[in-house]
């Protein structure tokens, strides 16, 4: 009883008040220097939060053991321990001038590259077993085409599809609610592809649309990502993916979905080899364009044998990604993947892109150039790519870039 009384008369003596009271100033000051720090520089604050997300979460030196599905590059079992209770992400990820440098792509397992608009390029990036060791945050989230989606049906049964909208024929105003053909060509429109492969939205599906039944803490606008100065609007929408694996998990779309069925269930794993690098490469500056009046993106890849991969620049730059000390974006295995071309389609200016079915291909990879085709025969299949003997090439381990082209597009290397 003592002790108890002794207890209660220390919080009520002077001396309490007088630290709890330095411990409330204490922490008020915190709140209000960190305030104070957003205001006066948003991108710096944002870059701080930015570098305490992305601290390493395991240890990478142990042995690299297990082999990534989606691109074969080898992790620790612990990475791999975390992305088998997973399936895969497909993001939309914007590429205009203005949104530019994009953050989270050096993270991607695939990126997919192709016209989204007047000569704009979009991507499509694949995130599974390269987004585990770190928290990644990426941007700029934008709309779904149709071919995008086409190539995102290839990675199992229903991938998780994150993207800001669609191209769609939706019109509140419209007689009977829908935009005219000349608007909006069928070809282009997003929902009904959606309704064929049965990707629901809603709370259920894996469907995951920033401008309709995802937000907090999966998305969010981030006008001062990349500067003091405020972004347009439609270039600010940042993905956390942990939020999105999360949410995938509440939803029952973990690496099986409720039914038990594993999204592996479907999906066609390539081929792989652990490549070598060489020093007196055939293929060692790949230059290309998509449209000829849009020279801001056009791609050249340059080869590093130091580590056997190509290094990327877009519109004359290097391309960098924002987070992860900006490093510049690379690929083990650059896909020139042509595809047959049509559009402005409609009045909204829609493309698309012939990706079901089979063309030419060239797939760089070691510093040699492998000329051959692809091949794609139902949106659920995966594009493979065979050499002229139509044996089917084998992908180097690491990042692959597929650049879907138009077909007819010349390619110098």
């Amino acid at each position: 009883m003592m002790k108890n009384s002794k207890f209660v008369m220390f919080f009520k003596s002077r001396k309490f008040i007088i630290i709890a009271s330095f411990a409330g100033l204490f922490l008020v000051s915190v709140g209000l220097s960190l305030l104070v720090f957003y205001l006066i520089s948003p991108k710096a604050a944002s870059n701080l939060l930015s570098q305490v997300n992305q601290k390493t979460k395991l240890d990478l030196s142990l042995p690299k053991v297990a082999e990534c599905p989606i691109n074969g590059e080898m992790y620790t079992q612990a990475e791999a321990d975390i992305w088998n209770t997973r399936r895969p992400i497909v993001q939309m990820i914007e590429n205009s001038v203005d949104a530019r440098p994009e953050s989270g792509l050096s993270k991607a397992d695939v990126i997919y590259e192709a016209v989204a608009e007047g000569g704009i390029t979009r991507f499509a990036a694949v995130f599974y077993c390269g987004a585990v060791a770190q928290d990644v945050m990426t941007a700029p989230l934008r709309s779904a085409r149709v071919y995008f989606v086409n190539m995102a049906a290839g990675y199992g049964t229903d991938p998780i599809f994150l993207h800001q909208g669609e191209a769609n024929n939706i019109c509140n105003t419209c007689p009977g609610g829908a935009k005219p053909r000349s608007q909006i060509d069928p070809i282009a429109n997003v929902l009904t592809l959606f309704d064929k492969l049965g990707w629901q939205g809603g709370s259920t599906g894996n469907n995951f649309d920033g401008g309709y039944n995802i937000g907090l803490p999966i998305t969010q606008r981030n006008q001062y990502r990349l500067s003091s100065t405020p972004s347009a609007w439609e270039h600010a929408v940042e993905v956390d993916l942990n939020a999105a694996w999360a949410e995938a998990a509440k939803r029952g779309l973990g690496y099986k979905d409720t039914s038990g069925t594993p999204w592996t269930q479907g999906f066609k794993k390539w081929i792989f080899q652990d490549g070598k690098a060489t020093t007196t490469p055939k293929a060692s500056d790949i230059k290309f364009s998509f449209w000829s009046n849009q020279p801001e993106y056009d791609v050249e890849w340059k080869y590093d044998s130091s580590n056997n991969s190509y290094l990327r620049f877009n519109g004359g730059q290097p391309h960098v990604d924002w987070e992860f000390d900006k490093p510049q974006l690379s690929a083990k295995n650059v896909v020139v993947m042509f595809a047959k071309q049509q559009g402005p389609l409609d009045s909204e200016k829609h493309m698309f892109y012939q990706v079901i079915g089979t063309g030419k291909a060239i797939i760089f990879q070691n510093g040699q150039a492998i000329t051959g085709t692809w091949s794609k025969t139902s949106p659920l299949d995966r594009e493979v790519f065979y050499d002229t003997n139509g044996k089917e090439i084998s992908m180097v381990r690491g990042q692959i870039w597929v650049e879907i082209v138009p077909a007819g597009n010349i390619i110098s290397y």
